[in-house]
């Protein structure tokens, strides 16, 4: 059965709980279509090798001709989510107002939708990660730990701009006690007085709740290069006075993915404990 909290003496404000805004943006891109479809087909090409030019050789001087191959790779959408939920008009009007639809519609966004497609997109860039890293992770060594796997993206070519890191909240702890990143001069007034750790090696830093994470995760540090994340489909809608019902029926439904290229998987690394 449902609990209806009716009013009897009430404030105007409500006590709302705690939400975050999307924290996955900025690590994703968008940059192949679905329109239309649900799956695409992405493909990746060879290269040929360099060789010694033969100035002597009467034909293939610039040595034999290798026919390049393609590798394919399938993106089909999977996520097809949806919500419904009712305000019934008697319980609106008991309640003061505090359940308006459009304000409990934006309430599931924030607090239902976006963090499952922040989830379910960290997840995917765990499970594809180029590169995992087995650390024990103490506040000597928590600076140490995060350049080890900075450098493995500097090996694989990853462009050192726009790189992001999720890291989890007791890691975040471990770093800002750990002498070696905050030493005794700027970084640690830096630390004291901002109470926070914006960038480490140069790599935006962002510390998203435990369950965000895969277990055991220290941090991934990541490039949105790496991560397709279509929204094909977002639509949420409130009908006033639908049949049936008096009062309110909310709906929604969200229609996303997120996929890690081929070629792309060398831009992340994950540290596991």
């Amino acid at each position: 059965m449902t609990n209806i909290n009716y009013a009897e003496k009430y404030e105007v404000q409500i006590d709302e709980r705690f939400k975050l805004a999307s924290v996955t943006e900025s690590a994703v891109n968008r940059n192949y279509n679905f329109d239309g479809v649900n799956k695409i087909t992405v493909y990746s090409v060879e290269t040929a090798p360099l060789n010694d030019y033969n100035r002597e050789s009467e034909s293939n001087r610039y040595g034999t001709a290798k026919e390049l191959g393609n590798a394919v790779q399938s993106l089909t959408l999977t996520q097809d989510k949806s919500f419904t939920f009712t305000i019934d008009k008697g319980n609106y009007e008991n309640s003061v107002l505090a359940s308006s639809a459009g304000n409990a519609l934006q309430r599931q966004l924030d607090e239902v939708v976006t963090p499952a497609i922040d989830k379910y997109r960290i997840n995917v860039m765990a499970e594809n990660a180029g590169t995992v890293i087995k650390q024990t992770i103490t506040d000597d060594n928590a600076y140490q730990s995060f350049i080890t796997a900075s450098v493995v993206l500097i090996e694989n070519k990853v462009p050192a701009e726009n790189r992001i890191a999720f890291v989890s909240p007791a890691f975040y702890m471990l770093m800002k006690s750990d002498r070696h990143f905050t030493g005794y001069g700027d970084k640690l007034n830096d630390v004291a007085v901002t109470g926070s750790i914006a960038k480490i090696d140069g790599i935006d830093i962002i510390v998203v709740p435990s369950d965000y994470l895969p277990e055991k995760t220290n941090f991934i540090i990541t490039h949105p290069i790496a991560t397709v994340s279509p929204v094909k489909l977002a639509e949420y809608k409130t009908h006033d006075n639908p049949p049936g019902i008096s009062g309110w029926l909310c709906e929604g439904r969200i229609y996303y993915d997120a996929f890690v290229l081929d070629n792309k998987k060398k831009a992340i690394v994950i540290s596991k404990s």
